[in-house]
């Protein structure tokens, strides 16, 4: 968890000694983003921050030499019917 632009910020790594299965990020599947948004937002109403001030970023690493890391904001979100899926993807390259 950390702060960015204004946004609390909930980050699932995922690191994968190559990239033979796919991509890092791909793990973090409908199952897995649901329990990510159901903690995410116990704790931002906790906290008392606005849910439109929370995000999910995925970070994947592939262990290449030298290693790959892609850095996926705003991986998904809960749109009204809390029907979870994933944002166009836009990758930070680090």
């Amino acid at each position: 968890m950390a702060w960015h632009g204004g946004k609390l910020v909930f980050v699932e790594v995922k690191t994968r000694a190559s990239g033979e299965f796919g991509a890092p990020e791909r793990a973090v599947d409908e199952v897995k983003q649901a329990v990510l948004l159901r903690t995410g937002h116990d704790y931002a109403r906790r906290a008392g921050i606005e849910w439109q001030n929370v995000r999910f970023d995925i970070v994947g690493i592939v262990l290449n030499r030298p290693p790959q890391i892609e850095w996926l904001q705003d991986a998904f979100l809960a749109d009204a019917e809390r029907e979870y899926r994933f944002q166009p993807a836009q990758f930070a390259h680090l």
